[in-house]
């Protein structure tokens, strides 16, 4: 084990490079711990923000020196080395692109022992936009780990499609039971299986997030589960990788208000919708910004960009797209807000 983690660590300190801006989230003594909330810094820190709104979950990072940034690192290797354990052969990470599966998907991969086999999973459905699969295999490809991509099936769920609060619970049923299977036909079919997610400690504190019930279910482990999104953050920058900043891309579904059919029909529309904002929005959004295009009650579409694109958005002509190529009923434009529209009061 401590060979495979000194292994890791020797590749991911060729990465790491020192932050010029940043912003620091993390207190407390450095007091050479390597626990995650013990880790400190007396450097000067710099606020910078990537993203665009006050009002909104910005993409944070901590200006952290080498010695530092690469404790952090070490870590997670460490956790994650411990979480693999020694008697399991076959290790899964449910795999998104994302900047946490991402983050899991490269720890997994690092310390990985050559009697065992680690592969990332990305599961595939009418949730999952095109431009999302595309970054999912530009990063395994990055990091080393063999992407698998499978059809998951819970657009047949009737307690998916029908939105009313239980729908990322079934979603991730299905997605683990799809990895379980996997697992069951893998390299190394008597060597035993772990799924691997990219849940984070402030996921632990968000009530909608129901897919924790299917992951504790299934025994899913979570490396991340004592690091924050600025902390990921972190880890991923001085890990190389190239999608450390990119905003949150939650599935399609998510942007349905509570009680909104997630059809094929209503994803399909949704994903169109957003194609063509970025499009027409090109000139002020990167990968770092907030963007959602919302299906509403009464199906009405609703624009959610961060606070300081909203003006330009308004300039846009968004009604001849939207009503006559896509059939909503009216288009509006507002701030971007992290689940806006996951109770029945929020829309």
């Amino acid at each position: 084990m401590r060979v495979a983690v000194k292994r890791a660590r020797n590749i991911f300190a060729s990465s790491v490079r020192p932050f010029s801006n940043s912003l620091s989230l993390l207190g407390g003594a450095r007091d050479g711990s390597v626990s995650p909330l013990k880790i400190a810094t007396n450097k000067a820190e710099h606020v910078v923000v990537s993203h665009h709104s006050s009002n909104r979950e910005k993409t944070t990072v901590l200006d952290l020196d080498k010695k530092e940034a690469t404790r952090l690192i070490d870590y997670l290797l460490k956790r994650t080395r411990k979480l693999m354990g020694d008697s399991v052969e076959n290790h899964l990470v449910a795999f998104s692109g994302g900047i946490d599966s991402s983050v899991v998907a490269a720890a997994v991969h690092a310390v990985q022992t050559s009697t065992e086999t680690a592969i990332a999973v990305l599961g595939v459905s009418n949730a999952v936009p095109e431009e999302q699969v595309l970054l999912a295999r530009r990063i395994s490809s990055h990091i080393g780990i063999p992407l698998t991509e499978v059809p998951t099936t819970e657009g047949s769920d009737d307690i998916y499609i029908a939105n009313a609060g239980q729908a990322c619970l079934a979603c991730k049923t299905h997605l683990y039971s799809t990895l379980s299977a996997i697992a069951a036909h893998a390299k190394h079919s008597d060597g035993g299986r772990q799924l691997y997610n990219g849940t984070n400690s402030d996921d632990l504190k968000d009530p909608t997030r129901l897919g924790l019930i299917a992951a504790e279910n299934f025994k899913v482990l979570s490396p991340l589960r004592e690091l924050t999104k600025a902390k990921v953050r972190v880890v991923a920058r001085h890990m190389g990788l190239p999608n450390w900043n990119y905003a949150a891309s939650p599935c399609l579904r998510s942007r349905l208000a509570l009680g909104v059919e997630a059809s094929v029909d209503h994803l399909h529309r949704i994903e169109r919708a957003e194609r063509f904002v970025k499009t027409r929005l090109s000139n002020v959004l990167d990968e770092s910004s907030n963007l959602r295009v919302r299906l509403l009650a009464g199906n009405r579409a609703c624009v959610e960009v961060d606070q300081c694109i909203v003006d330009e958005a308004e300039q846009v002509e968004w009604e001849t797209f939207f009503m006559e190529e896509l059939n909503f009923s009216s288009v509006g434009v507002r701030a971007f807000r992290s689940g806006s529209v996951s109770s029945r009061a929020a829309v």
